[in-house]
């Protein structure tokens, strides 16, 4: 009896947005952020003189839109640089959080609290209490990178906050916060393209055993080979012209609609809109075909 080998079921792969995160460098930073929770939670409980707990829940990869339209109106949101990395990061938490945490700093009972914004006497504390809680993330952090994070400007509306462009990727690590009774979630944006390299170096420094350096070298030659084998929709195209939408509709069966392409001048040959050669058509036996030919010089006086 023969058996059939099972397949696995496919998955899309958007290339315009790669997963670049992968389990290794997820691992690398639970270790940080883990131990930043510790860290976070021995300081809020020691200063605030209450109970408190803050606990990794989750690292998701994200655009910068999608985090930001994720977040509650209004909300802490404190902008970080990351010197000397590129970038600025994001610290976020209730609003009502803040509140409670300055009301067991002077001495208060806690409890919920009225969400409006800071007054000119509770911003510097709290902004004291960030700083020593950036301490303890510079802490955690020394094994992937030695950055200093600086508390920057706190605002309390997510869509004035322009941390990032809406389409970058940015790393989201999400936390439950409790101090005293009031809890929340508090999240950690850091911008993909500043921590990226710092994982991959930290992979470096591991040395992998045989079987998964093989492992490794099989799924790049499976891959590659899947990849050259996959079909790709390409076209070959005449240079467009612009068209009133009156003239669109009174077309009719028989109509010539003159083109501004040169005789002279090859065709484009396009795949997902990009022009990647291009070529003069022909015949092949019956079949249309076209013959490959160098790209030109000049393509801007060619389209003129």
């Amino acid at each position: 009896m023969s058996r059939r080998a099972k397949t696995s079921e496919p998955h899309t792969y958007d290339f315009r947005r790669p997963i670049k995160l992968s389990r290794e460098h997820t691992r690398t930073l639970q270790i940080a952020y883990e131990t930043f929770a510790r860290q976070y939670t021995t300081l809020l409980t020691s200063t605030l003189r209450v109970v408190s707990q803050v606990s990794l829940v989750s690292i998701q990869q994200l655009t910068y839109d999608e985090y930001i339209s994720g977040l509650s109106n209004p909300t802490i949101m404190a902008t970080l640089t990351l010197d000397p990395l590129p970038g600025a990061a994001i610290m976020e938490f209730s609003l009502s959080t803040a509140m409670a945490s300055i009301d067991h700093l002077l001495g208060g009972p806690g409890g919920p609290q009225t969400e409006r914004p800071l007054s000119d006497m509770e911003l510097p504390l709290l902004r004291d209490l960030l700083n020593r809680v950036l301490d303890e993330l510079h802490y955690a952090f020394e094994s992937i990178t030695d950055f200093r994070p600086m508390l920057g400007a706190i605002d309390y509306n997510p869509q004035f906050v322009q941390a990032a462009a809406p389409a970058d990727a940015v790393i989201v690590a999400s936390f439950t916060m409790a101090v005293g009774s009031e809890e929340c979630l508090m999240t950690f944006c850091l911008p993909f393209t500043s921590i990226f390299p710092k994982l991959q170096g930290s992979d470096n420094d591991v040395a992998l055993s045989d079987s998964q350096r093989r492992t490794r070298e099989e799924a790049h030659r499976n891959m590659a080979a899947a990849l050259g084998t996959t079909p790709i929709d390409v076209a070959v195209r005449f240079d467009s012209i612009i068209m009133r939408p009156e003239q669109i509709i009174s077309l009719e069966p028989g109509d010539v609609v003159p083109l501004t392409h040169a005789v002279t001048a090859p065709l484009s040959v396009t795949a997902a809109g990009i022009t990647f050669a291009h070529a003069v058509p022909g015949s092949q036996g019956p079949r249309l075909a076209c013959l490959v030919v160098p790209t030109p010089q000049n393509e801007t006086e060619i389209q003129l």
